[in-house]
């Protein structure tokens, strides 16, 4: 489908994008709570984690769980190779750490660059963007299982080889027979990274299918982040790079011999439409889509985009924000999620006043206008720049992680990163 389609609607909104920003400057009265509840700090041997890259999830006490990318020993070059966390919610108010799982050394999938997705036995699924040795270096999944005395069992259920895929970089989802389907960002037939299954065998081992792999031309080329289904299970993502040079929007659906059929929704040019979504998409009640770019916009520091489905299966576009790269945030890596209010929540790893970036909320107004409200700005030492946007609870609170920020950390671990809280 061509570009024009897509985003027939762009140029004439742009003047009346969601250019209004909410700014809560020190004499503004305060709309919500901002707290950090732990910070990853570079112990001897980083043995706490660092560099949270991965989003959040919850489950249903409360507790928080996630990965860092590094930390825990000095294997893999020294940064430590990852790790596996749980943060519970304790009576008063505080949050105590555990560990589910590290990465002792190159051995395994190590470099967990994504979150965590839980099953409905309770067991949690991951990438892990690395093999480091024996080679080859491509990463693979794994599986956490909860045994009676509260430990984790450690379990590698697919290590890609390349040809079915290479260096998975986004969390995964899973349908309702237990398949897990995800992304990589290399690999694949092309070499420009696959879309993937795995489905559980009786015996316990899990059997890896490529649904569909990149070219590097048309239609796309490495997809960093997740997935996403639709209700008729038709899976829906987007390329970071590829087409124009800015990525795309993809949509793939099943045939009934297996197959999958692949259709690009969108090819961002990287102007006023956007460019290099690293995020994934979501979808509301209406089945309308709605995710982020990196760059491209008015301003080129990215923008937050909605795609509406039409009757012959193409989107139309509308452009809800462009970030300045001021106050407002710029550079959103993350996806946005929704509340039952409809509106938006989201983080930035750039801009904001200190320019560490921000999160940020975005409501729908009348006339198709969105406003923008500035939630928190990153302010440097105690945490800042939010790679992996924020998720929701059932009261309406935000949790996310930042990448760096405590200035215990040295240079060449990227700081250590920290889990927080913002209450409305």
């Amino acid at each position: 489908m061509e570009h024009k389609e897509f985003w027939a609607a762009t140029s004439r909104i742009v003047a009346a994008a969601t250019l209004v920003v909410t700014l809560m400057g020190p004499g503004a009265k305060a709309q919500s709570h901002y707290k950090v509840l732990h910070r990853f700090y570079e112990t001897q041997q980083h043995q706490d984690g660092t560099s949270p890259y991965g989003r959040l999830i919850l489950d249903g006490a409360g507790n928080l769980y996630g990965t860092t990318a590094f930390g825990w020993g000095d294997a893999c070059y020294y940064h430590g190779c990852g790790t596996a966390f749980k943060l519970t919610r304790t009576p008063d108010g505080t949050w105590t750490e555990s560990f589910l799982a590290v990465y002792p050394n190159f051995a395994v999938p190590d470099w967990p660059m994504s979150g965590l997705t839980f099953d409905a036995v309770g067991n949690l699924y991951g990438t892990a963007s690395d093999t480091g040795l024996p080679p080859p270096p491509f990463g693979g999944v794994f599986m956490l299982t909860p045994e009676l005395d509260g430990s984790w069992t450690w379990t590698t259920i697919h290590a890609f080889e390349g040809p079915e895929g290479a260096n998975p970089y986004a969390e995964l989802i899973s349908d309702a027979s237990g398949n897990l389907y995800g992304t990589t960002v290399g690999g694949g037939a092309y070499g420009g990274g696959v879309v993937f299954k795995l489905a559980p065998n009786p015996d316990g081992s899990w059997s890896e299918s490529v649904l569909y792999s990149f070219t590097g031309g048309w239609d796309g080329v490495n997809p960093y982040a997740g997935l996403v289904f639709d209700a008729a299970g038709n899976l829906y993502g987007t390329t970071t790079y590829g087409a124009y040079g800015h990525g795309t929007v993809f949509k793939l659906t099943p045939n009934p011999d297996g197959s999958w059929t692949a259709k690009i929704l969108h090819r961002f040019k990287g102007g006023k439409d956007g460019g290099q979504p690293f995020a994934g998409l979501v979808f509301d009640l209406a089945g309308n889509l709605y995710g982020t770019t990196l760059g491209g916009g008015v301003y080129g520091y990215g923008v937050v985009f909605k795609g509406t489905p039409n009757a012959d299966g193409s989107l139309t576009g509308q452009v809800l924000h462009h970030f300045t790269g001021g106050k407002d945030g710029g550079d959103p890596f993350a996806p946005v999620v929704l509340d039952a209010g409809g509106n938006l929540y989201g983080t930035t790893w750039g801009g904001g006043a200190n320019g560490y970036g921000v999160v940020f909320k975005l409501s729908p107004g009348q006339g198709g206008k969105w406003k923008e409200q500035v939630l928190h700005t990153f302010a440097g030492n105690a945490a800042r720049n939010p790679y992996a946007g924020v998720i929701l609870d059932a009261a309406g609170d935000l949790y996310g992680t930042t990448v760096g920020g405590t200035s215990d950390c040295s240079w060449w671990v990227n700081d250590c990163g920290a889990v927080f809280e913002i209450t409305p």
